[in-house]
């Protein structure tokens, strides 16, 4: 993957596909006037404190990865996710009795029209990066309203470049306070003060939506662990992780996708199912890339589990395949099946025109758990992937499924209803 980011991360020369300052400090001199969208913000240019001071200050998420030896009293992980979710539906049922949650009323655009098109410009930069390293879910957006898929496409960006902080060609030079700076620069688009374009797309959508600022903020503080963490004790442990990782954009993408107005669910079910999904997806990623990850000294698998499969992290770093390894492997899938089939349920209840990239999504990862068991569960020397002809034929199932009426409406006029 290789997303841009900005030059106040580090010292040393960076990508500058898009729009970065060229591997130049960034001085006074502004390369983007996109800041000013709002009346009370503030110009400002990549990698320069906007108040003149030169530095950020560091903030902190509420979330902390719990561990096996904290007090009995400590919150499960998932309690501790479950606790996200509620607010988050919280804020789309209070969006939902204000308007209509079928459709997204816009704010108008009160800027100049100079700003106007620097913002559409924005966006447009934001599609292309989603049509380059996203074709498949880029597609699907399509099918979206103009708001909501420009809206999705702002917030994939930001995950991506979230991402590539700790995963990226430069992640090397990533440190704490560089992961603290880029999460009080999150604080600054939240408040209407975007330090870049891509930044601008995002502080426009969250103008526009209720996306809450708190799965933002814990994705950072997933990337935090990746800095000091490579190895997790138990599930609980992974759990969180996934959450912080992957699950948080479930919780950012609800509120812009929609949810049916003809759904019967609950705006708490719909939560959860879009975070079973993020969970799945990473779960997948790791049992994918278990060999790659062995390489970099980083075991992202349950020790526990491993413990009790008669495997250790030497077994891990040799590669090798044993019927313990299958063994282990085949309960690792069953599980990510299991989030998976939690997150189908749920993905009806999405607004219609949102529903295609999200089981597209879905249909995709789940055929990698496929093509793992179909290496032999080797994921050491063998990275499983979905071939185009497959992702292809993908599109058109998943939008087939796109089109079925909500479950929760389907249970609610069968016949053996009681």
């Amino acid at each position: 993957m290789a997303v841009v980011f900005l030059r106040t991360f580090s010292h040393v020369e960076l990508p500058t596909g898009l729009g970065v300052s060229e591997g130049r400090p960034c001085r006074r001199k502004q390369r983007w006037r996109l800041c000013s969208l709002y009346a009370d913000s503030k110009y400002a240019c990549a990698g320069f404190d906007p108040e003149g001071n030169g530095n950020n200050l560091a903030i902190r998420s509420s979330l902390v990865a719990s561990t096996a030896g904290e007090a009995a009293a400590a919150v499960s992980s998932e309690q501790r996710v479950y606790d996200v979710v509620l607010k988050q539906a919280a804020l789309v049922k209070e969006q939902m009795r204000v308007g209509s949650a079928a459709s997204v009323e816009v704010k108008p655009d009160l800027a100049v029209p100079e700003t106007v098109y620097l913002l559409r410009e924005a966006y447009d930069r934001c599609r292309e990066v989603c049509a380059e390293y996203a074709k498949t879910f880029y597609l699907g957006t399509l099918l979206m309203t103009p708001e909501r898929r420009r809206a999705i496409w702002a917030i994939y960006v930001w995950c991506r470049r979230t991402d590539e902080l700790v995963d990226g060609p430069n992640a090397s030079h990533i440190t704490p306070s560089a992961l603290d700076r880029w999460e009080s620069r999150l604080e600054d688009l939240f408040a209407g003060r975007p330090y870049d374009m891509f930044d601008a797309a995002l502080s426009d959508t969250v103008s526009k939506f209720p996306v809450d600022i708190q799965p933002f903020k814990d994705m950072i503080e997933g990337m935090r662990l990746d800095l000091k963490k490579s190895r997790y004790k138990n599930f609980d442990e992974l759990y969180l992780y996934c959450y912080y990782v992957a699950g948080t954009v479930g919780l950012m993408s609800v509120p812009v996708m929609g949810i049916a107005p003809e759904s019967e669910a609950t705006t708490e079910s719909v939560y959860n199912a879009a975070l079973a999904l993020g969970i799945a997806n990473q779960l997948t990623n790791i049992l994918r890339d278990v060999g790659e990850d062995a390489r970099r000294g980083r075991i992202y698998l349950p020790q526990d589990e491993l413990a009790q499969a008669g495997l250790s992290d030497e077994d891990v770093f040799k590669g090798k395949v044993t019927d313990k390894w299958r063994n282990f492997m085949k309960k690792q899938i069953k599980r990510a099946r299991m989030f998976f089939q939690e997150a189908e349920k749920g993905v009806t209840e999405l607004s219609q025109a949102s529903r295609w990239p999200v089981f597209a999504s879905l249909l995709l990862y789940s055929q990698i758990l496929d093509e793992i068991e179909k290496n032999d569960y080797d994921n050491f020397t063998k990275r499983a992937y979905v071939s185009k002809v497959k992702k292809l034929a993908a599109l058109p199932i998943a939008y087939g499924k796109s089109l079925v009426r909500p479950l929760s409406q389907q249970r609610q006029s069968s016949p053996l209803k009681s």
